[in-house]
Formats: structure tokens, sequence, C-alpha cells
């Protein structure tokens, strides 16, 4: 068979796209965010990017290494790695954690980045980030190795529904260098296995999918027993957005039980083909079925989709906030509410998000037919400056250099300057789409309660009436 044939072909723009990202987000740092009043905590994220070999273009051992200097701006030296042969057809591909289960955690056995919560020897917020990427998953973020290309927008994390900041999580981009990287060294009690996804699967519609969660592990304090059972009761389960991840190559932690029990049933340890010397036994005691390696899907969602969706939508076919859904519920009637209650705020947030893609110069009739057209390309996939259609990526979009509004998660502003055209459209994005959205969650919330009340009194009431009108005839 032709190899060209048996191969999927990676599209070479996608490399391109993304040098081209690395370059302004090197040049163009986003701004610390401060800890609000009474909060210290800060943590620290590793988004780790590579470059896989193409099969038909395998790095050779022999071949010379790009020049590098001391001297050498970060633009030259992503200029460099970029510009030889075999990262050319190479496929960028990102590294995620499956974080080990544990009891109490309250990202147990998630889907996440490398990164952990910063410790007072760190000297900052970046170095936090690559002493976690050490201990977790074994990999040195050092400037021999890889490139220290810049960060994506702080944020603060918060939780009972925006109410109660925990910390502000900040992210940082590294690019390794090196095709032949040492093998990951998972730490047992942080990581269970650690996994290379390919930027083209996370950008893929098809992968998209959604998680439910119980509305108790919302909340600051974890509910559990009779409270766990109410709360499911009234509100079923919250709903969000998720990629199903579909790794390359995937490493795990095989001295966890969550690889293979250490402690094995006496009904699962008998050999196949060995009956059993009570033959009724199993039809009345079922025999669980496992698999090791877990089976259970890879997915990505939540705070760690909500990092990674602003760099994303960097990339083509810029849909990532597109396919962006809002956390929602499962019962119909407090779904329906919150879709109710939420729709104007939505499309509002749609405007800003296009306010920040279009030309500032323009305005009448000039700057409406821009808008619709630029919507009506973003609708199809496309993020193309109508006016200026044969110019790269870093150059569309034209702005003036001002301040975008500050964004952050329910109302606390996270301080991003948008300086440069990408930036502008896509810096917390996220954070700009949820500002204020769990404010009408809670409304929500309390209407569908208060309505579910309502029926259920004139539910009562009919009962009431009927039987009584019943009794007296």
């Amino acid at each position: 068979m032709d190899q060209s044939k048996a191969q999927l072909q990676i599209p070479p723009s996608l490399v391109e796209y993304l040098r081209d990202v690395l370059h302004e987000l090197s040049e163009k740092p986003y701004p610390e965010i401060p800890n609000p009043p009474n909060l210290n905590k800060r943590a620290s994220v590793a988004v780790i990017l590579r470059i896989k070999p193409n099969y038909t273009h395998w790095p050779s051992p022999d071949a010379p290494l790009p020049h590098k200097s001391a001297n050498d701006s970060n633009r030259e030296r992503i200029q460099a790695f970029f510009g030889q042969e075999w990262v050319k057809h190479g496929d960028p591909e990102l590294l995620f954690m499956k974080r080990a289960a544990r009891k109490g955690d309250r990202w147990t056995s998630h889907v996440a980045l490398p990164g952990g919560r910063r410790d007072p020897e760190d000297a900052d917020d970046k170095a936090a980030a690559i002493r976690e990427a050490s201990e977790e998953v074994g990999i040195t973020l050092d400037k021999g190795s890889c490139l220290e290309v810049g960060n994506l927008p702080q944020r603060l994390v918060t939780t009972s529904w925006g109410k109660v900041p925990l910390m502000v999580l900040c992210p940082y981009i590294f690019l390794i260098t090196k095709h032949d990287i040492p093998p990951l060294r998972l730490q047992p009690t942080e990581t269970g296995s650690a996994h290379w996804v390919p930027l083209r699967a996370l950008l893929g519609p098809g992968q998209r999918t959604f998680e439910l969660q119980d509305v108790s592990s919302r909340l600051a304090h974890q509910e559990v027993g009779i409270k766990k059972w109410f709360l499911r009761a009234m509100l079923g389960r919250m709903v969000f957005a998720a990629i199903r991840l579909v790794p390359s190559e995937s490493t795990y932690c095989t001295s966890i039980e969550e690889f293979y029990p250490l402690e094995v049933d006496s009904r699962e340890s008998r050999a196949p083909g060995i009956p059993s010397p009570i033959p009724w036994i199993p039809r009345l005691i079922p025999r669980r079925e496992q698999t090791y390696p877990p089976t259970k899907p890879l997915l990505l969602w939540g705070l760690t989709l909500g990092v990674l969706a602003d760099f994303l939508e960097l990339l083509p076919p810029h849909n990532a906030l597109r396919l962006w859904t809002y956390p929602t519920f499962t019962p119909w009637d407090v779904r329906f509410v919150v879709w109710a209650l939420s729709y104007r705020f939505r499309k509002q947030k749609e405007r800003e998000l296009l306010a920040q893609s279009t030309p500032d110069m323009m305005w009448g009739d000039e700057q409406n037919e821009v808008e619709r057209e630029v919507f009506s390309r973003a609708e199809n996939g496309f993020k193309i400056n109508p006016h200026r259609k044969d110019i790269p990526l870093a150059d569309q979009y034209k702005t003036t250099e001002e301040e975008a509004a500050e964004v952050g998660i329910s109302g606390i502003p996270s301080g991003q300057n948008h300086a440069s055209p990408v930036q502008r459209r896509n810096s917390g994005a996220v954070s700009l789409m949820l500002e204020g959205y769990y404010d009408i969650v809670r409304r929500a919330v309390a209407v569908a309660l208060a309505g579910r009340c309502v029926g259920a009194t004139a539910l009562l009431f009919f009962l009431w009436h009927r039987r009584r009108s019943l009794t007296r005839s």
C-alpha cells in the first residue's frame, strides 16, 4: 500500500499557526493577578507542548541542532525550532495527567495539567509550575530541553457557584525542543497516568461530549449523606461541557491500586475454565468483571478545559468557544429556567466577544456590516477579517492599542491586558462568558424550586378540592 495513502496527513498549517501563536504569547505576556483580600493561596499549571515527528520525516540522530545562543530572544529560538524539517511535518501534542484517586481531594481522578500549589520556597508562579511538573510527571522544564514560551490569562478559581474564592490559578506554556525526551516518571501519590494528546484531537468537534457532576461537589463544603441525597433529588446533576481525549501515548503508574487490584476476590482469582465446586453460587453472586488499566474515557472538562479553551481558540478551526456550553442541570424544569433567565446574558456575552475581534476604527453602517460578516464567518468556523483576507493570523483584526475590560469569574477582576491582536480576541474568554453567570444560576434555582412548590401546592389543593366535592356528592 502506498505510504502516503496509509497515513493521515497532518495539515502543515496547524504547525505554522502554532508557531505564530507562540510568538505572540512569548512577546506579550499577560499581567499577574493579585490575590483578593484574605486569600493567599496561589497555584500554577504547566501547559507542556511537544512536536511528535512524522514517520516520513523522522529526525536523524546526526542532524545538527538549531543554533541557539544565550543572547537569542525567545522569538529567535522559536523560529529556529520551527524551522527544522521534522518539526514542519510533525504533530503538535499536549501533556495531560489523570490525578490519583484520593479521598477528600476535590479534584480526585480528574484529568488535569501538571501543577499544584505554590510553596513559600518558590521564586514565583512559573517556578511553582516547573517544580510541580518535575514532581508529578518527572519532566524537566529547563532551558536546555524546552522553551519557556509565556503564560495564559491568570484567573480566580471559585466554588459554590462563584461565591467562594479558592485560589488564583496561573498557567504557563512550555515547548519541548527534543523529539526523544526521557520516559515520564509518575508520582504515585499524585498521578495515576499521563497522556500525550494531539492538538487535532482537542480541536475536533467529534470529540465534544459532557460530564455529569453532583451538585454537592460544586459547593465549598462538599455535602455527604442525607444532604447530598436532598441536593440530588432537588437539582439532579450539573452538566458541563467536556472533550473526550484520544491519547497518542499513555504512561500508567503501575504501582497504584487504580492500575491493578492489590487484593483480588477469591471468586475472581479462580482460573478460567475451572468450574466452581458449588455450581449454583455464581448464579446467585454475579462475578464482578474489571479490566486494567481502567477503560473509563478520559474527559477534559471544568477548570482545565476553561484554561485550554482560550489557547485552543487561537488555532484553526477557531471554534473552541463556539462548542463550549454553559453549565446547567439535568432536571428539565431547572434547565429551562436557567436557559430563559440567562438568554439575554448569553447574547450579550457573544456581542462582547465579537466586539473584541472586529475593527475599532469603523463606525455606523460600515461597522455593522463588518460585525454581521464576521459573525457569519464565526458561525462557519472561520476567523478571517473580511477586509484583510490575504494577511497572516497574527496581523488579522488590527485594532487600536487600548486596554480591554477586565474580566473574571463571578465579577472578580482578573486584570487581563489584551495587548496583541490575537490576545484581544481570546484572553480570558471563558472567564468573560462566566462573569455573572452563576448569579443568574442561583436566581434560576430559586425560581425553579419556588415553581415546584407552587405546582405541588396547586396539585394538593386540586386533589383536596376534588375529594371534598366527591364526599359532598
